[in-house]
């Protein structure tokens, strides 16, 4: 059972910016046939909503960890964990981003949280993440990190 579930999917105004697929395809192919050209501005549209959104990470929070897309850490790996918005998120995402952190970013989502993790092994010093639910992600880590047994 998931505790946390959020999918990082773009906004609307992604998705009518992608419509200008529309016009282009039109201007390539209407030359050749128009009815070629309008069923082909249709799959090029609808081939990139679908990109768009089945290519949307999806992050969830368990009992046994964290998941950011196909990466996941286990409870007993997660450290500190801290959000960061505005001017802070885009410091995180920029001068201050380690070269080593994992990252996974979403343009069109502005909020991060850095998830410091307790694996000495592991040569990624912290996961950086975008988030829509920053404060959320924080208190429900936090827990996940006081139930693990050693802690």
């Amino acid at each position: 059972m998931h505790n946390y579930r959020e999918r990082l999917s773009p906004p609307v105004t992604v998705f009518l910016a992608s419509a200008l697929l529309l016009p282009a395809t039109l201007l390539v192919f209407l030359p050749i046939n128009v009815g070629v050209g309008v069923v082909m501005a249709i799959v090029f549209y609808v081939a990139a909503v679908l990109a768009l959104l089945l290519g949307s990470p999806v992050l969830t929070i368990d009992d046994e960890g964290f998941s950011a897309g196909r990466a996941r850490l286990h409870a007993h790996e997660i450290g500190d964990v801290t959000a960061y918005r505005g001017a802070a998120a885009t410091a995180q995402r920029g001068p201050l981003l380690d070269a080593r952190a994992w990252t996974l970013f979403r343009g069109w989502v502005k909020p991060v949280v850095r998830i410091e993790l307790t694996d000495v092994s592991d040569p990624a010093p912290y996961w950086l993440v975008s988030t829509r639910r920053p404060d959320e992600i924080v208190d429900r880590l936090t827990a996940v990190r006081r139930r693990t047994p050693g802690r």
